[in-house]
């Protein structure tokens, strides 16, 4: 028999007495579930939307001292977990484990790691027994064959709990990497997933799918935020195209002919995927700017001034925007237009030291307009909802990437409609990669939603974008 006959019968959970929040309806919900899990002695996967409380819903459900809990995040939003405990438990002793002098505090309720530090001390943390452990951005170990993965499948605990708002970024694969680690044996091997379900999805069987979806329904729990909070205001999507020069289409024909040549040398000679993602690379920065192409030198480029006016007639109506890109190069390339346009701007990339005062700053209703943020930098971790506008320069295949980008500015928090502007150049690969991203979040939707089959992206699929 089904473990949960829908949400109803969970039993409300017992809310911790040093709780400082008033959680909303369906985070209130959430924790109950947790608590359910815990009770049966199952792991969860908590996929909620970007910008739902999946970490104060998690805060909410941690054990106090003498039990221990161990967090695994991504290095970039350790101290962000260690605020957001301090603000809502206070009552729970926090110990952070990372750096070269570390040492596990056997007293802290809570202690929070990094992916990194798990990998290099697997023995020593497997050895522990944890209460609690929890993966935060659980995409980390989608590899399953990763040592990350491997590292983080040692890890002894009595509940676990991965948490993600993209389970499923590319391949089914990787759902069954992280259900393997918050529910060993739910889906059984790794060969018998395959056989079972992500063979059989991958050519469109209807009935798979529906069996996946039911046996993980018990122990997944994702809200998308337009079904549970109709107060956000609404995001609105749209795509900016953006018409090449001349001569900027010379050098993008010019980039394009020689790499479909290198590519047909490389295949030859059984290269394939790698060469045809770098042959994409220079395709893609050649849709942006010609600089950004070894050689060539460029003043400006379409795409640039595109966003220019619209930057500027953003910032002349009082609205905020953040702009992102994957590579800081093209930032580079926007900065001194702006200077010159009067337009004020702050940023955020690898290289930046204090996040919390680049963030500060563009919050501040007297910061300046602009964002400049690398899509690596600015994709996770943040709160950047004094922006209504969120401008995408150069299109990524992975739309889950881009998303959690454009979250940074529609979340709880956020009081005007947000406008998300993918700016796409027009007839080069960009829009084939638009295309492919519809592919991927059929995908995504497959494994969590109700949608028919979508498979990931495949070598042909690579080679069909550079035709």
């Amino acid at each position: 028999a089904p473990l949960i006959e829908g949400f109803e019968k969970i039993p409300q959970a017992e809310l911790p007495s040093d709780l400082h929040a008033t959680l909303r309806d369906y985070q209130r919900r959430g924790v109950d579930w947790l608590a359910f899990l815990r009770s049966a002695g199952l792991g969860g996967v908590l996929a909620d939307d970007m910008g739902l409380g999946k970490t104060l819903q998690t805060i909410c459900s941690l054990p106090e001292a003498p039990a221990r809990s161990l967090v695994v995040v991504p290095k970039s939003v350790v101290y962000n977990w260690q605020a957001e405990i301090a603000r809502f438990r206070p009552g729970l002793s926090v110990s952070v484990y990372h750096g070269p002098k570390r040492v596990l505090d056997p007293k802290a309720a809570v202690t929070l790691t990094t992916y990194a530090v798990l990998r290099l001390d697997t023995e020593k943390l497997a050895a522990e027994d944890w209460d609690t452990v929890v993966l935060d951005e659980a995409q980390a170990i989608k590899n399953e064959s990763s040592q990350t993965a491997r590292a983080a499948f040692e890890l002894r605990a009595s509940f676990r709990l991965a948490l993600s708002g993209t389970p499923v970024e590319n391949r089914l694969e990787e759902l069954w990497s992280v259900m393997h680690f918050a529910n060993p044996g739910l889906l059984g091997g790794r060969t018998s997933f395959q056989d079972r379900y992500a063979s059989p999805i991958a050519t469109g069987d209807a009935s798979a799918a529906e069996r996946l979806r039911a046996k993980i329904r018990p122990v997944v729990l994702r809200r998308m935020k337009r079904d549970v909070l109709p107060e956000l205001p609404p995001r609105t999507d749209s795509v900016l195209h953006v018409e090449l020069e001349d001569s900027e289409r010379v050098v993008y024909d010019t980039v394009r002919a020689a790499a479909r040549k290198e590519l047909a040398s490389k295949l030859a000679e059984g290269g394939g995927v790698l060469a045809a993602l770098e042959a994409l690379l220079r395709l893609r920065q050649a849709a942006c700017h010609p600089a950004l192409v070894p050689g060539q030198k460029a003043e400006s480029s379409s795409k640039i001034e595109a966003l220019l006016g619209a930057l500027e007639d953003a910032a002349a109506d009082g609205h905020k925007a953040l702009v992102f890109s994957q590579w800081t190069s093209l930032l580079d390339l926007i900065e001194p237009h702006l200077e010159s346009a009067g337009v004020r701007f702050t940023r955020l990339d690898g290289s930046t030291k204090d996040r919390g005062a680049v963030v500060d700053t563009f919050q501040d209703p007297s910061g300046p307009p602009v964002l400049l943020a690398s899509l690596k930098a600015g994709g996770t971790g943040l709160n950047l909802t004094a922006a209504d506008h969120v401008f995408l320069l150069d299109p990524w295949w992975n739309p889950a990437a881009e998303d959690q980008a454009a979250d940074r500015a529609h979340r709880i928090g956020q009081e005007r409609p947000v406008i998300v502007y993918r700016m796409v150049a027009k007839d080069t690969v960009e829009e084939r990669i638009l295309a492919l991203q519809e592919k991927k979040r059929a995908l995504a939707d497959v494994a969590l939603g109700d949608a028919g089959g979508a498979a990931a992206i495949t070598r042909e699929e690579l080679l069909a974008l550079l035709d």
